[in-house]
């Protein structure tokens, strides 16, 4: 229940906005299109509502994590949010009697707020198309420099609402005049400000190793003092000193919280990665902001499954590397490549598996023994996993399709347990 709360919270302010511009309509009834101002206004403010949220849940929070489940399923919430908000702008502008003639400031401000909005949601939300994704430079960090812009127009868009001819109600307007406080100090916190509260913890880099030939795995050590409440099993951001690497983005820890260093295992499947598997060298600056995250199954029950898929055997690997005394769950881990020369620490997996018969492997490599399924994970399970709990990290097709599966076998949803690391 708590790890939905934050989301409650979000829809009660919703529902509540809604109630007060029922409970205090705009005054002067008379005004000719006072139906349209009236339903203009409200989805004006709901607008505001949901983008600052939005703009809040940016600032990431790790104080707000336990509330929506992890940093991850923050971004989830975030993202539906800025999608609601730019869907009800267009229903606003649909709504709001236009005027043609003698704009006054506010008009104009609508105008370029709306189109800047649009021109920053729109790649978001379809960075494939190829149009949309030349606006971004098609990479990660051109989305991140547009998407910084968000604010000022969300600004704008209410700088206009007081800025047009309109009916007045003071009550909503102030209800809305907090959020837009609120949405205004998360952006300037972001984007400004925070860097000065924030723990950004430096580090260098002290190994880059290739376990495979698509494989990096980054050995950090801290300059100073290290991150702080590291649990296994959460993700950092890191931004790498260097040309083409100096990008903030977020990398789950594969190292063990005792241990003395920061080990980062990264597969190049992206532009990003693959420059750093190229170029990354020891001795490069780097700095670190978190741990985030709540992918932690020592919160589970005493019966679990484990399944990694390719580079999602990071979390895992951070898991194992863990134990250092003995396991207290049953666990039935499967680790699942296609080839054999994609799976990565092999040796060093199987080997402390030895020392705890409580954890069950299943090496898997999809091209020899084919791909794996439900049935097997229920036959190896003894036939019953109604009370298992379960915890997955890989490809987002794999994982999903394995919610499905296990929900229709009897798993409880709120015992599957991975991560969203899609957060655009």
């Amino acid at each position: 229940m708590k790890q939905r709360l934050g989301n409650l919270v979000f829809v009660l302010l919703v529902v509540l906005t809604i109630v007060i511009w029922i409970l205090f309509p705009p005054d002067d009834r008379s005004l000719e299109n006072y139906a349209r101002y009236y339903v203009g206004m409200t989805l004006g403010s709901l607008v505001i509502v949901l983008m600052s949220f939005s703009l809040f849940l940016s600032t990431r929070p790790k104080w707000a994590e336990p509330f929506f489940g992890g940093l991850d399923k923050m971004y989830m919430t975030h993202r539906h949010t800025s999608t609601s908000a730019f869907l009800l702008l267009f229903v606003h502008l649909l709504t709001v009697p236009i005027r043609t003639m003698n704009l006054l400031l506010g008009n104009y401000l609508a105008i370029i707020a709306f189109l800047g909005i649009v021109a920053i949601v729109l790649p978001t939300l379809a960075p494939r198309i190829p149009f949309l994704s030349r606006l971004t430079g098609q990479s990660y960090e051109g989305w991140k420099k547009l998407h910084r812009f968000i604010g000022i127009f969300f600004i704008m868009g209410f700088i206009h609402s007081i800025n047009v001819k309109a009916p007045s109600a003071f009550i909503a307007i102030t209800w809305t005049q907090g959020f837009f406080i609120l949405g205004t100090i998360s952006y300037l916190y972001t984007e400004v400000f925070g860097r000065f509260f924030k723990k950004y913890v430096p580090y260098i880099v002290e190994a880059v190793n290739h376990p495979n030939q698509s494989t990096t795995e980054v050995v950090l050590r801290a300059k100073e003092n290290p991150i702080q409440k590291q649990k296994a099993g959460q993700f950092l951001f890191v931004r790498f000193a260097g040309e083409g690497l100096d990008e903030a983005h977020p990398f789950t820890i594969s190292s063990a919280p005792h241990e003395d260093v920061l080990r980062l295992t990264i597969k190049a499947c992206g532009d990003f990665t693959r420059h750093l598997f190229a170029n990354l060298k020891e001795g490069t600056e780097a700095i670190i902001e978190g741990a985030y995250g709540m992918f932690d199954y020592k919160t589970g029950g005493p019966k679990q499954i484990w399944i990694a898929g390719g580079i999602g055997i990071t979390p895992f690997l951070s898991f194992i590397r863990d134990l250092t005394t003995d396991l207290a769950h049953e666990v039935d881990f499967y680790y699942t490549v296609r080839h054999p020369e994609e799976a990565v620490f092999v040796d060093e997996i199987e080997g402390i598996i030895k020392k705890h018969p409580r954890l069950k492997p299943y090496i898997r490599f999809s091209a020899v023994h084919g791909s794996l399924t439900m049935d097997e994970i229920v036959k190896n399970a003894g036939g019953d996993i109604r009370g298992h709990h379960i915890y997955m990290c890989g490809p987002l097709p794999m994982v999903h399709a394995f919610e499905k599966k296990f929900v229709e076998a009897g798993v409880s949803a709120g015992n599957i347990h991975f991560e969203e690391f899609n957060f655009r």
